[in-house]
């Protein structure tokens, strides 16, 4: 154990490991060799107030910072892994600071519950494990990136004043169970990820049209919708709007396919008529007057594949698939 003074302040340095914590600490500085901070390091350090982090450390354990009521902001630059009730009971804490933070792939089983958190904004999460964010009743935005896969059971219950959630849009990402219990407030879904963009490449404006009002009729349902069924407009919601532009690509490439037949066969007259005109000026032997009609298609055929046209479809159609 080492202590060090800052401001008049004296910092604890967190060395990891073993390390027995004294429950009075107030201000720590995690040591740079530190990359897992221990299960239940923390827990019930009462009057802890600050910790400062670096990008090194890696995971959070279970309980590490569980029942630290008087902190209130902590920066997580690094982390990968926030474990089980990491921060359970933080009842101050207002400000998770994930800056650009592009590793983070799970926040565990109510590790921000109850807390006072009042905007998350995470560059990068995979997996939000139940009860995640269960009981924060200040909490009123949560913003996540397309990265995002699931969102675990009652991960945002009790989140009454959440007004606004922004996600991507995918397939069994809510699972069958409840997750936005009384939040009374969620009226607002944004949706974030690359629909946009394969929306806006779809051959037909009144697609476009359609799939953008499909988008925005959840924050025509939402606000008139009671507080214990917004979970069921949502996954009805993100289903039905994943199905139609499944629709749609389907549609889409049909018609692509179509036109790209079209063009491949005016490629192919339009340099087969040429050649014909050439050889119409061309003075023919008595003797070739007749050509076999199997030397004919024969040679209509090659000339068809040795035209160019035949590989619009091979090489540009799947180039052109929507994703």
């Amino acid at each position: 154990m080492a202590n060090e003074r800052d401001n008049n302040d004296v910092v604890f340095v967190y060395t990891g490991g073993d390390q027995r914590v004294p429950q009075d600490v107030t201000h720590v500085r995690v040591h740079k060799s530190v990359k897992i901070i221990a299960a239940r390091a923390f827990q019930n350090c009462y009057n802890l107030v600050s910790i400062e982090m670096h990008d090194g450390v890696e995971i959070i354990k279970e309980y590490a910072f569980c029942n630290c009521y008087r902190l209130s902001g902590i920066k997580l630059p690094g982390v990968r892994v926030i474990e089980k009730c990491a921060f359970h009971e933080c009842n101050a804490l207002a400000d998770v600071d994930f800056g650009n933070n592009n590793k983070l792939e799970t926040i565990g089983e109510g590790a921000l519950a109850y807390t006072a958190l009042r905007n998350i904004k995470i560059p990068t999460v995979r997996v939000i494990e139940g009860w995640a964010f269960y009981g924060c009743k200040q909490l009123t935005a949560a913003k996540f990136s397309e990265d995002l896969q699931t969102i675990g059971r009652r991960s945002f219950e009790d989140c009454e004043c959440l007004e606004r959630i922004t996600i991507p849009l995918k397939v069994n990402m809510f699972g069958i169970d409840p997750i936005f219990h009384d939040c009374y407030e969620l009226s607002q879904v944004d949706v974030v990820g690359g629909i946009h963009k394969t929306i806006s490449s779809l051959l037909l404006q009144s697609w476009k049209n359609d799939m953008n009002d499909e988008i925005d009729r959840i924050n025509q349902v939402l606000p008139n919708t009671g507080r214990y069924e917004k979970t069921a407009a949502i996954r009805r919601w993100n289903a039905r709007v994943l199905e139609r532009m499944e629709h749609y690509k389907s549609e889409h490439y049909a018609l692509l396919k179509e036109d790209m037949t079209q063009l491949e066969l005016a490629l192919w007259k339009a340099n087969l008529h040429e050649e014909e005109e050439m050889e119409d000026t061309r003075e023919q032997p008595a003797k070739k007057a007749k050509i076999d009609r199997k030397t004919e298609n024969a040679r209509r055929q090659e000339q068809r594949i040795t035209s160019g046209a035949s590989t619009v479809i091979k090489n540009v159609l799947p180039f052109l698939k929507l994703e």
